[in-house]
């Protein structure tokens, strides 16, 4: 019998030894670690969620479009399912490049992760999830790989699987992805808390070699994301978890009906991580004693990601959802205790669309990463009554005074520089050079910030109509945006 098999075989070995390009990867489509760079690596570009790329384009010139596709995802046994395509919120994508070569690393509402060549829309690879992905992932650079598969990774959460129910025994919704292969590296169950989601759409911050991520669980987790270190637990590679904190209190639970569902992504500011939860806070987390040791209590529900300003204060997104007072923007200055540390309060007219009431679901966009000659702190957000604002972070108005979200308490409000009707959005702008991008469900909008003496105003310079949700990015004058219709574009140069 074994005769049978001699000359095969040997010939197979001859054919492998003269051409083994054949039957492994050409070295050419592998990138060497120190030829790939981390662009823009998590949402809103750095650990204080205040970069969105460089060089916005002068047109929404078409350049390609790719079709992400369409899922499905079930919304509850109640409601039953819906069917989702393109990418929605937050959706932004990530760049990289390697070897001179820029590729973007989109999720999408087909159930896929991809990457995908930046110049042409051609997709490279694509790894499938349980479930439709929302939110923006992070991208981790090994600092000891095993193989060239595991030198960067993408950490990516998914909604809960639609083979689940919220009480479904292990919920495998947050995921290590290789950036070269495509190829899972392991996953995290994701525990059932009283949070009433066990979906990740939050972007992990990554400081050293620890994760830092809010999951929808309401567990604040800390986790070593090397592959190597990770175990087999409950017949799945898990990686290590270094802590869990809860940040919801029973009361919270109570009165917002099990909604205490965290789906931003914390930012860093020194030794401090802060992060912004459903269930009405927003907690600081003090690296050095690994304890929450700030609570900012505001009452309402809350998705946008805290921003980072240069004067170490934070932007606080407030939707109008459990608080009789309206929703806006919260200007705060930890360095105060909780009850004193408003700086200002912006509020956003209130409006039914869909199932918001108002205020500001998405992430304020700032100018202080790279400001103009001249241009004074900027800050833009985009609310759910359909206006885009624009703000002097730095300043306020004289003898004015606000209602908070509690509708009693008053507060100083910034000085209001222009607004411009876009639509509904939940979709977070950004600011890059004289430039501001916004989208809405009404479309992309691209605007120029005028100086106009020290206070400026927009002037709108092109419009594309689609229904927008997620966030984009902007890099050598080209926009990537991904839109409900199903499609992923770049705007800008031809």
């Amino acid at each position: 019998m074994r005769r049978r098999y001699r000359v095969p075989v040997l010939f197979s070995l001859l054919f492998l030894f003269l051409f083994p390009s054949l039957f492994s990867r050409s070295r050419d489509t592998i990138p060497p670690a120190d030829t790939t760079e981390i662009l823009i690596g998590t949402f809103r570009g750095n650990d204080q969620r205040n970069f969105y790329g460089q060089e916005a384009p002068a047109n929404l010139s078409v350049v390609w479009k790719l079709y992400l596709g369409k899922g499905r995802t079930v919304i509850s046994r109640h409601l039953g399912e819906r069917i989702w395509a393109g990418a929605g919120w937050t959706g932004q994508p990530l760049l990289v490049r390697e070897q001179g070569q820029l590729f973007l690393i989109q999720g999408a509402y087909d159930h896929h992760l991809k990457k995908i060549e930046a110049s042409s829309g051609r997709l490279i690879w694509q790894y499938l999830f349980d479930d439709v992905v929302k939110g923006t992932g992070t991208i981790w650079r090994n600092p000891h790989p095993r193989t060239p598969e595991e030198a960067f990774l993408i950490l990516q959460g998914s909604r809960l699987g639609t083979q689940h129910y919220m009480d479904a025994p292990h919920i495998p919704s947050y995921r290590a992805i290789s950036l070269l292969t495509g190829r899972e590296l392991w996953r995290l169950d994701s525990k059932w808390t009283d949070s009433y989601s066990r979906d990740v759409d939050g972007s992990a911050l990554i400081v050293n070699d620890t994760v830092y991520i809010g999951l929808e669980n309401s567990l604040f987790t800390l986790l070593d994301p090397d592959p190597a270190h990770a175990t087999l637990r409950d017949s799945m590679l898990q990686p290590r978890i270094l802590k869990e904190l809860r940040i919801y209190h029973r009361q919270d639970v109570i009165a917002h009906k099990y909604n205490v569902v965290t789906e931003s992504s914390p930012a860093r500011l020194g030794r401090a991580i802060f992060i912004t939860s459903g269930s009405g806070h927003v907690f600081r987390y003090n690296m050095d004693r690994q304890v929450l040791d700030w609570d900012f209590y505001i009452g309402s529900d809350m998705d946008g990601s805290p921003v980072v300003t240069r004067d170490s204060c934070i932007l606080v997104s407030v939707e109008k959802q459990y608080i009789p007072g309206p929703g806006g923007i919260y200007k705060l200055d930890p360095r105060r205790p909780p009850q004193q540390a408003v700086v200002w309060y912006f509020p956003t007219l209130n409006d039914n669309v869909g199932s918001w009431e108002g205020g500001v679901i998405g992430t304020a966009a700032i100018n202080d990463q790279a400001p103009l000659p001249g241009q004074p702190p900027l800050a833009a957000f985009a609310g759910i009554d359909g206006y885009l604002y624009l703000v002097r972070h730095d300043s306020l108005m004289p003898d004015t005074l606000v209602a908070g979200p509690d509708s009693v308490t008053r507060y100083p409000v910034p000085v209001l520089l222009d607004r411009y009707r876009i639509g509904p959005s939940i979709s977070s702008p950004l600011i890059t050079g004289d430039k501001l991008i916004a989208a809405s469900y009404n479309g992309l909008f691209l605007f120029r910030i005028i100086p106009d003496g020290g206070s400026p105003h927009l002037q709108l310079l092109d419009r594309f109509i689609a229904p927008f949700e997620a966030t984009p990015i902007v890099w050598e004058g080209h926009i990537y945006l991904a839109s409900r219709n199903g499609f992923l574009y770049c705007f800008g140069k031809q």
